[in-house]
């Protein structure tokens, strides 16, 4: 098949007219719409809230534990008993 063949039997099968959709299709392609649109909206609200609570459990952690101070050094033993 050449191209001038394939470019027309590619303008047949646009000129077709395209096949109908039974009626209750349409009932159930809405339902699947609406199921998986309120499946992402859930899985992305519960994505923010465990990044909240992750930020929240950081700034506790960090203002608890202040990793950005130096510990002491304990190179030398205390002096007791002067």
């Amino acid at each position: 098949m050449n191209r001038a063949e394939r470019e027309a039997a590619a303008r047949r099968i646009m000129e077709r007219v395209p096949p109908r959709v039974p009626p209750e299709l349409y009932g159930e392609v809405l339902r699947r719409g609406n199921r998986r649109l309120r499946r992402r909206r859930a899985a992305r609200r519960l994505l923010w809230l465990l990044l909240c609570a992750a930020s929240v459990a950081f700034l506790v952690w960090a203002v608890t534990a202040r990793p950005w101070v130096e510990p002491p050094t304990q190179t030398t033993p205390p002096y007791t008993g002067w």
